[in-house]
Parts: structure tokens; C-alpha cells; sequence
């Protein structure tokens, strides 16, 4: 059986949107969210919010803005029927869901990618989601594959608890409480914003609550936490665009998880988060009781921590109801991807040397006039998904879709990807669905590492001219879509 990847890396890079107002108090962690289990009906609907205090209309799941959580214990079968009720006019009526870092061995119809694994649900239908997780435990998000909707809302995480988790002697507290998402936010709808360029999002918001600049104070989230207990943070970095500088005053900060992968403990004072991915910390609360920021500053050109903005609050058992009066430090111990090693069967597959993978791969990355391309090819979606011109038996998928777009990968292959990043628009998150893979060379790193490199579903494609290098197996059939996780760049 032959694996295909498809690559789905047309990028246009946008920006600019005009920013309006807002105002202040503080929410416990979560309050607007709920939590489904692995078996669950999901409702997308259009909806009235302000996150960030403007309101607008939104696309959201479950009525929320992020969508409720949705939590399982390893092992445990996920059927989650999705019904479109969208009615907006002014954004997207169809939608599809990805279920983000589960690997669907397997089940790759329910990857949930429009045009690659499935038709996109048209209104007042739905589609039943139904997949095993396996052996995976961790922190996973989902989010509308369809155009850029996920920026107008339709995203949430995905918790898979694992109750013999080897590193649960670190950490004292893992509920639905110490999830946190960062996300962007806009005030124009995103089918709009997806045809200028040079689109920057209004805020950042952190568990759907934020500030924006010239605004009044709207409401912070609060994470809540008693001084001598440690809490397992999951940190979900579900943006359309920026990636996010995350640190909390006064605290360090011990990673034990990459993208739904255990890594070596290794302490940080702060890490950089690009979107799609994900990070387990754990937090030691062994300050003084008190009220301290948590920051999540986006790459976003033009915001920043004024008046509150891009942070929410950690306040200790017995601290008075305010704002935070902490400063922000600075970093002495930031995260560098090479020190993060994987903590279960470390080492990257196949001969552990430059080149000398089964498949070896080179992808260059250009633009032109704002058009990406990946060697020369710009990806079209197909007007039939790449699974059902498969399944369909007729011809190659190659012969159905753009010259460059699809890749044939013989089945349990070793297969190394070298990518070189273009001038404009980096980092780029570079996403692989349906594997997890190992990062032998991290961009803007010249050495690699075959023996214990850490294992994850997100990388950064670097700067201009650096390259990164990844490794995996390829042994869940099926198309696998590669692409960059901004989604502005995707709909290009």
C-alpha cells in the first residue's frame, strides 16, 4: 500500500486589520468552557461574543469561544458527531474539524482535512467522527479545516489523560483547569481579512479572554493555585498567525511534553510557542501569595503588555482580587528546541547520518508576489478529496492533481525532509498530520541529532535560508497533509 503525502504549503502571507475597544474584571480559568468526553455531539454554530471585549459574530463549537474541551483517558474510542448549523452570511457555511496530533492509524477519513480526506459538511448536515486514539496520551487540539475559519473562532483543545503517566511524580494538579489556550483574535471576519495582504490580528486573548489596545480593561483569565502544590500547565497555541513568547513572572517553568510527546524534564523561565503547537510545564507555586502576570506576547507586530494586554493572571490561594504589579524579568533560560530531548524510545529511525534515510527529501520554499510555493509547484485543492480519487481506484492520485503537489511515499519507509525556509514571513510552523516526527536539525542550528532529538507534530521551518531537518516512518496509509500551521499562508 502506498503512503501519500500531500503537501499543502501554498503560503500568502497578510496582515492588517484596524483595531476598536473594551473592558475589565477577572474570570476563573475556563469559565466560559465546558468539557465533552470522548463521545459527544459537537454543534457549530454562529454565535455573539467579545472575547476581547468588542463583539462580533463568531464561528464557534459548543456555543464557546475556545470550544469546550474535550477530554478522554488513553485508550478510549473518540465518536464525536459534528453538525453544521452555521447560518452567518458573512463568513464560511461549510466546515470540517481536524482532530490535531492524533494520528488516525488507521482512520485517516476522520482526519477531518476538507479536500484531502473529505468533502466539507454542507449546512444543517453532519459527520460522525469516529477514531481510536491507541497508545496516544497528551495535549491535542481541534480546529476547522476549511479555508481559514478556524480565525473566526472554531477551535478548542483535546485532552488525553494517561493514568499511568511516568512523569506524574512532578506534578500534583492536571485537570481542566490548568489547560490554557492562546489565541489570536480579530474584529474583521475572516473570509474578509483572507484577501488583504499584511492581516495582523486586534489582540491576543488567553482562554478566550484578552485586551486590545485602545480599549478599556475587559476581562482576564485567572489561573488559580495554592502556594506548595505543582500544576501541569497545557499550553495550547491555537492561532491563525503569531507564535507566542510565554512566561510567568517570577516562576520557572519545567517542560515534560512537546506536542503530545514526553520529553526529558528540562527547566525554562520562558519558551517560544508557534501555533499548533503544544506544551506540558509544570509549575512549582513557591512565591510569596500574590497576584502574578502570565504572559503570552505574540510575534504580532504593534501589541504588547500595556494595560494587561496578551497576559492573564496565576493568583495564589489567598490573594486579593486585582491586577498583577509583577515585572517582567529577563530571561536567563529560555527554551532552545535542541535541548529538548523525547522521554519514551528516544532516537530517530533509520541510519543516523545526513542524507541517509530509505527516502530523502528537499523542499524549497519560495514567494512570489505573495504566492508560496514549495520546488516551483503551488498547491489547488482538488474539487474531489485526495482520499476518495484514491479510493476511487481510477487513476494515481498523481495524475488528478497538481504537477508537485502529492508525493508517493512507499509504506514503512524511513523518510527524511529537509526544508529550506523563504525570505519572508518566518518562522513557519510546519505541521505533518497523521505522524509524529523527530527534529534532527532544528532551524537556525547547524549540528544534528539521530540519538535523542525531540519527537513532535509542529517544527519551526526557521528564517530566511536556514533549513530544518525531520524524520519519521511511514507506516499510517493514507494522504497526510504537510503544510504551514499560519493559516494565512495556507489559504493562499
Amino acid at each position: 500500500m502506498l503512503l501519500l503525502n500531500v503537501v499543502f504549503m501554498l503560503w500568502l502571507h497578510l496582515a492588517h486589520a484596524a483595531s476598536i475597544i473594551s473592558r475589565s474584571n477577572s474570570y476563573p480559568l475556563n469559565s466560559r468552557s465546558n468539557t465533552l468526553g470522548s463521545k459527544a455531539n459537537l454543534i457549530i454554530s454562529n454565535g455573539i461574543v467579545s472575547p476581547d471585549g468588542f463583539t462580533r459574530s463568531a464561528t464557534l463549537a459548543g456555543g464557546t469561544f475556545p470550544g469546550p474541551i474535550i477530554a478522554a483517558k488513553k485508550g478510549e474510542q473518540f465518536v464525536i458527531n459534528v453538525e453544521n448549523k452555521l447560518t452567518d452570511d458573512e463568513m464560511f457555511k461549510s466546515t470540517s474539524v481536524h482532530w490535531h496530533g492524533i494520528n488516525q492509524n488507521g482512520s485517516n477519513y476522520a482526519d477531518g482535512v476538507s479536500f484531502v480526506t473529505q468533502c466539507p459538511i454542507a449546512q444543517n448536515h453532519s459527520f460522525l467522527y469516529s477514531f481510536n486514539a491507541q497508545n496516544q496520551a497528551g495535549t491535542f487540539w481541534y480546529h476547522s479545516h476549511y479555508s481559514v475559519q478556524q480565525c473566526d473562532g472554531l477551535r478548542g483543545p483535546l485532552i488525553i489523560y494517561d493514568p499511568e503517566d511516568p512523569l506524574s511524580y512532578l506534578y500534583d494538579v492536571d485537570d481542566e483547569t490548568t489547560v490554557i489556550t492562546l489565541a489570536d483574535w480579530y474584529h474583521v471576519v475572516a473570509p474578509v481579512l483572507s484577501h488583504i495582504i499584511g492581516t495582523n490580528a486586534n489582540s491576543s486573548v488567553i482562554n478566550g479572554l484578552g485586551r486590545y489596545q485602545g480599549g478599556p480593561n475587559s476581562e482576564l483569565a485567572v489561573v488559580n493555585v495554592e502556594y506548595g502544590k505543582r500544576y501541569r500547565l497545557r499550553l495550547i497555541a491555537m492561532s491563525c498567525d503569531p507564535s507566542f513568547s510565554f512566561s510567568i513572572d517570577n516562576h520557572n517553568l519545567t517542560i515534560i511534553e512537546a506536542d503530545g510527546e514526553l520529553t526529558q524534564p528540562l527547566l525554562v523561565d520562558s519558551l517560544q510557542i508557534l501555533a499548533g503547537q503544544r506544551y506540558s510545564v509544570v509549575l512549582v507555586a513557591n512565591q510569596p501569595v500574590a497576584n502574578y502576570w502570565l504572559r503570552a506576547l505574540p510575534s504580532t507586530p504593534g501589541l504588547n503588555f500595556n494595560n494587561g494586554q496578551s497576559s492573564a493572571i496565576l493568583r495564589y490561594k489567598g490573594a486579593p482580587v486585582a491586577d498583577p504589579t509583577t515585572k517582567l524579568g529577563n530571561s536567563t533560560m529560555p527554551l532552545i528546541e535542541n535541548n529538548l530531548h523525547a522521554l519514551i524510545n528516544p532516537g530517530a529511525p533509520g541510519i543516523p547520518e545526513y542524507g541517509k534515510a530509505d527516502i530523502n527529501l528537499k523542499m524549497v520554499v519560495n514567494s512570489t508576489r505573495g504566492v508560496y510555493s514549495i520546488n516551483n509547484a503551488s498547491y489547488v485543492p482538488p474539487t474531489v478529496p485526495v482520499l476518495l480519487q484514491i479510493l476511487s481506484g481510477a487513476q494515481q492520485a498523481t495524475d488528478l492533481l497538481p504537477k508537485g503537489s502529492v508525493y508517493v511515499l512507499g509504506a514503512n519507509k524511513v523518510v527524511e525532509l529537509t526544508m529550506i525556509a523563504p525570505s519572508i514571513g518566518g518562522p513557519h510552523p510546519i505541521h505533518l498530520h497523521g505522524h509524529s516526527f523527530d527534529v534532527v536539525q532544528s532551524a537556525g542550528n547547524s549540528s544534528f541529532n539521530y540519538v535523542n532529538p525531540v519527537r513532535r507534530d509542529v517544527v519551526s521551518g526557521g528564517l530566511q535560508n536556514q533549513q530544518m531537518v525531520i524524520r519519521w516512518v511511514t507506516d499510517n496509509s493514507g494522504p497526510w497533509f504537510l503544510h504551514c500551521h499560519i493559516d494565512w499562508h495556507l489559504d493562499a
